[in-house]
């Protein structure tokens, strides 16, 4: 089984020039269990998985793994614990799928060590599990949109870390691979325990699949904890200012968000069959 690490942000403060995006934000991601991180667009989600993964240095605050700031860890030692698949990850040109899925592996390459079997066990497992093994020869140039995010995946899991950390890993992805990633990140976690974190834009997908989820607004978290804790109507309209109504998921028994807008709701009368009509 996967060691569970702590992870937690602490009065943190991050920003792009100018502006300030999250401030003096105090968050504590629980360890073995999904989590996912929800909010409206500009609201700080990928700034504070940025920063949770060192990507992005603090202005004010620190991100802590194991009681150890981020920031003073070794950038290996610090990989073989957390993977992070960012929104939009660059490969370089002309690479193979199986070559950019062996990256992941370079965080468990030691000076003057050699690849070895496990590294080839590791990257295989991923391509199996993303359904990549087909494409392992092909260019990541050539590549459709969502076969590229399936193997940008692949990556991670060949990474094999303790913590993953996942931004909006759906894109590109029609429903039925939306599906499959989850499902797969899911079994990931129920298998070995890794604790996994993601940015995730469809609030009904969050619902189903997390066990934690935390709404951003205004830089700060409005609301966290279970999906029945955080997705209400009152919670949806403060975080997104949308109208919505919250019923129980018929699948997974979870909550189901139905969003309501200008021309959502239908009118009794227009149920009614036109008249003269048969």
């Amino acid at each position: 089984m996967t060691a569970h690490h702590t992870l937690a942000a602490e009065r943190l403060t991050l920003g792009y020039g100018d502006r300030t995006v999250v401030e003096s934000l105090d968050l504590s991601v629980p360890p073995g269990l999904i989590t996912a991180i929800v909010g409206a667009n500009a609201c700080g989600k990928s700034t504070l998985l940025r920063s949770m993964s060192r990507l992005l240095t603090p202005r004010a605050g620190r991100v802590v793994l194991d009681g150890k700031e981020v920031h003073r860890l070794p950038a290996k030692q610090l990989a073989r614990t957390l993977g992070l698949l960012p929104q939009s990850p660059v490969a370089p040109e002309g690479i193979t799928v199986a070559d950019l899925v062996g990256r992941g592996r370079h965080p468990h390459q030691r000076v003057f060590s050699r690849w070895n079997a496990e590294d080839d066990a590791a990257v295989a497992a991923a391509l199996e599990a993303t359904d990549t093994v087909s494409l392992a020869d092909r260019s990541v140039d050539e590549l459709s949109g969502g076969q590229r995010q399936r193997v940008w995946i692949a990556m991670a899991l060949a990474q094999q870390t303790d913590i993953l950390m996942l931004d909006e890993p759906t894109t590109f992805l029609d429903a039925s691979h939306q599906v499959e990633v989850l499902d797969l990140l899911t079994d990931l976690n129920h298998a070995s325990g890794t604790t996994v974190v993601m940015v995730l834009h469809d609030l009904n997908l969050a619902a189903r699949y997390a066990d934690h989820i935390v709404a951003l607004a205004g830089g700060r978290p409005h609301a966290a904890g279970t999906p029945d804790e955080v997705l209400t109507e009152e919670n949806v309209r403060a975080v997104f200012g949308l109208d919505s109504r919250i019923i129980e998921d018929p699948v997974s028994g979870r909550p189901l968000m139905l969003p309501i807008g200008r021309h959502g709701v239908r009118r009794a009368e227009d149920a009614l069959p036109a008249p003269g009509a048969r």
